[in-house]
């Protein structure tokens, strides 16, 4: 049982991987994935994360299957 987890942009060159498979047993949320993914890592602020392609904050639950995505701050203009 496996959640996918997947970085992008700036995230993805400092943790030097764009995607891996974790345990499910051992994330309820979207704080429990990062900090297993990204191990000591403080997550910058102003993170956007999304479960299953959509927006979650950071105690929306994970379960089997879930694919869980990181995005560093994005600016525009």
């Amino acid at each position: 049982m496996t959640v996918k987890v997947k970085f992008f942009a700036s995230m993805r060159e400092t943790l030097n991987q764009s995607e891996l498979d974790i345990d499910s047993s051992q994330a309820s949320t979207v704080a429990d994935v990062w900090q297993i993914a990204a191990g000591d890592l403080p997550m910058p602020e102003n993170t956007v994360c999304a479960v299953n392609q959509t927006h979650a904050g950071l105690t929306h639950p994970v379960a089997d299957g879930d694919e869980v995505a990181f995005f560093p701050p994005v600016t525009g203009g």
